[in-house]
C-alpha cells in the first residue's frame, strides 16, 4: 500500500516564509480573474450554529481552482467573545486536497489567511472600483480582518488620512496605535461611526454587531464615494441603496445564501430592496474585464463581498507552494 504524508502548517510556519503583501493580493487577484472566466468549482457556504447561547457559530467553505489544480475546505469559528480570552474571534483550519486521487495534501493554519484574504479582496476591489485619487479612508471595526483591510489598502493608495473606530474604546485606541506604527504615518482614532466614515473617499464596515443596526447611513456617501461592507449583522441603513450608482458582489448566488440572518446587506435582500437586476456585476467579471469597473468619478459604488473560498484555497495553495520548496512545515502519515 502506498504510504500517504500530508504537510501540517501552524501560523509560525506561515510566518516564516515571508509572504508579502503584494503576494497574498496578487493570489485573491489571480484567482477573481479565474472566477471571472469560469475556471472554479464554488460551492455554497454553510453554516454550523452549536447550541452554544449564542456565542458563536461555525462556516464551512469549500472550493476548487481547475488552474492550480487543488482543492479545499475551510471550518473557520467566527465568536465574538473571544477578546474576553484572549482569542482570535475568527480561527480557521484549511484542508488542502487533491483533486486526482481525493488524497489531502496539507492541513494549513488558517486564520491569518482568513484575515489577510478578505483583506485582499478589500483592496483588489478598491483596486478597481475605487477613485485612483482616494486620499482618506475610513474604517469601523478592529478584528483581525480590518488590520488587512487597513494595511492592504494603503498599500495601494497611500492615504493621506486614516480614521477608524470600532465599538470598545479599548479596542480601537490599540487598533490605531499599531497601524500608526506599522504604516509610519498618523491615525486618527474617531469615537463615533460618522466622524469615522462622513466624507471619507473609501469607507469600510466591518463591525461586529449583535443586532442590526444603522452606522452606515445614506448621507456619509458622497459623490464618487467607495463603501465596502461586510460585518456578519448587517450596520447598513435599510435605505441606503437609494443613493449607491453601482452594487458589486463577489457571488450573487452566495449573497443570498446562509443563515437569513448572517450578511451586511441581508435586511435589503430580505426586503426585496437588493435583486439581481440591481447588481452590477460579480467582482470576477470586472477583474476578468468582462464587465467594468467604475466608469467616472461621481460613481458611488457599493462592494460586498461575504468570502469565497477559492481565494482561501488560493492563499493556502501558494503558501504551501513555498513552504515545499523550503522544507517547513511538519509532515505527518495519513496512513
Amino acid at each position: 500500500m502506498t504510504s500517504v504524508w500530508l504537510r501540517y502548517l501552524t501560523g509560525a510556519d506561515i510566518d516564516s516564509l515571508g509572504v508579502t503583501e503584494a503576494d497574498i493580493v496578487g493570489a485573491v487577484e489571480d484567482v477573481l480573474a479565474d472566477h471571472g472566466r469560469g475556471q472554479v468549482v464554488f460551492e455554497p457556504r454553510t453554516h454550523l450554529v452549536p447550541d452554544n447561547g449564542g456565542k458563536g457559530h461555525f462556516n464551512i467553505l469549500r472550493g476548487h481552482l481547475s488552474a492550480k489544480q487543488v482543492s479545499g475546505v475551510k471550518v473557520v469559528g467566527d465568536f465574538v467573545g473571544n477578546f474576553e480570552r484572549g482569542l482570535p474571534s475568527e480561527m480557521a483550519l484549511i484542508l488542502l486536497l487533491d483533486p486526482d486521487t481525493g488524497m489531502p495534501r496539507a492541513i494549513v493554519d488558517g486564520t491569518m489567511i482568513t484575515e489577510a484574504r478578505t483583506g485582499a479582496m478589500t483592496a483588489v476591489g478598491a483596486k478597481y472600483l475605487a477613485r485612483p485619487d482616494s486620499r482618506v479612508l475610513g474604517h469601523i471595526g478592529a478584528r483581525g480582518t480590518a488590520w488587512w483591510n487597513v494595511v492592504l489598502l494603503d498599500s495601494l493608495f497611500d492615504f493621506a488620512e486614516i480614521r477608524v473606530t470600532s465599538k470598545r474604546p479599548e479596542s480601537r485606541e490599540d487598533f490605531g496605535r499599531r497601524l500608526s506604527e506599522r504604516l509610519g504615518k498618523d491615525v486618527r482614532v474617531c469615537a463615533t461611526a460618522e466622524e469615522t466614515l462622513d466624507g471619507a473617499d473609501i469607507q469600510v464596515e466591518a463591525s461586529r454587531l449583535v443586532e442590526p443596526e444603522p452606522l452606515v447611513r445614506r448621507e456619509f456617501l458622497r459623490p464618487g464615494t467607495f463603501l465596502v461592507p461586510y460585518g456578519t449583522i448587517s450596520a447598513l441603513e435599510l435605505t441606503l441603496l437609494d443613493d449607491v450608482d453601482k452594487v458589486v458582489v463577489d457571488d450573487w448566488r452566495e449573497s443570498q445564501s446562509g443563515n437569513p440572518r448572517f450578511g451586511a446587506l441581508r435586511p435589503q435582500l430580505n426586503a426585496g430592496l437588493l435583486t439581481a437586476d440591481g447588481v452590477h456585476a460579480e467582482i470576477g467579471d470586472v477583474v476578468a474585464g468582462k464587465k467594468p469597473g467604475r466608469e467616472h468619478d461621481a460613481e458611488r459604488i457599493l462592494f460586498w463581498h461575504r468570502g469565497l473560498s477559492t481565494t482561501d484555497v488560493a492563499v493556502a495553495d501558494m503558501i504551501l507552494a513555498r513552504a515545499e520548496a523550503s522544507g517547513v512545515g511538519t509532515m505527518l502519515p495519513y496512513r
